[in-house]
């Protein structure tokens, strides 16, 4: 039976304040003044993430550069590598409390890439897994990355894909701190203009099914006050 869950679309959003709010999210999760999972969704202007196994080895330009064409870098307590984020990639952020939503770590995280291979499946591009890295795979390119992390048994970060957003900056990296690879887009593996609100559409109910989730559209405003209402009438 699917498990309600709520669904805050953030719309383009700075890395800096989205990762403040998952770790606000958290807490409010881990304490049960969100009494339901929270699925977001998001944009992000141009940054680099750091996962837990890497750091500024897998870059191939000097912060200079970067500084100067505006990217930002943070290391987070995610999983994974280094990736990109930047407008026109749909991220989802899922925090679910994995024991009570029945998921071991490794089914949650192959449930993650299984959203992503249908999403793209949907458009016509056949992604799968590669035992190289973690992720969605389209031949020998990446077209989705993925990076989770666990605390109080609640799951958070998670996934990033390449819908319509540029590709340059890719080679600016060791994407996965893989040194020969190259990534690509749904714009680019189906040579159209892909728009972002029917992505995320198709993405959601591949979610829902994959996931076993009823998301349910609510506002960040609508969320936090809830969350801030119990926490007044708990002290």
């Amino acid at each position: 039976m699917a498990r309600s869950c709520r669904l805050v679309d953030l719309g383009l959003l700075d890395y800096k304040a989205a990762l403040a709010l998952q770790h606000r999210c958290l807490a409010l999760r881990r304490d049960a003044l969100l009494d339901r999972d929270v699925f977001f969704l998001v944009e992000h202007f141009p940054v680099l993430t750091y996962g837990r196994r890497s750091g500024a080895e897998h870059l191939r330009v000097s912060r200079e550069f970067l500084e100067n064409q505006g990217i930002a870098v943070f290391a987070v307590e995610r999983g994974g590598s280094v990736t990109y984020h930047g407008p026109g990639q749909l991220v989802a952020y899922p925090l679910v409390h994995l024991p009570s939503a029945g998921w071991k770590v490794v089914d949650w995280v192959n449930a993650l890439e299984e959203v992503m291979i249908r999403t793209a499946r949907h458009f016509g591009v056949d992604a799968c897994r590669n035992p190289r890295s973690r992720g969605v795979w389209v031949g020998d390119k990446k077209l989705g990355s993925l990076g989770i992390a666990v605390r109080h048994g609640i799951s958070f970060h998670g996934l990033a894909l390449n819908v319509n957003n540029a590709l340059e900056p890719f080679q600016w990296i060791r994407p996965c701190g893989l040194s020969d690879v190259a990534m690509t887009s749904l714009a680019f593996e189906t040579h159209s203009v892909l728009f972002m609100n029917e992505v995320k559409k198709v993405f959601v109910a591949s979610a829902e099914a994959v996931l076993q989730l009823q998301l349910d559209p609510t506002s960040l405003e609508i969320l936090l006050t809830e969350a801030d209402g119990k926490a007044h009438a708990h002290f």
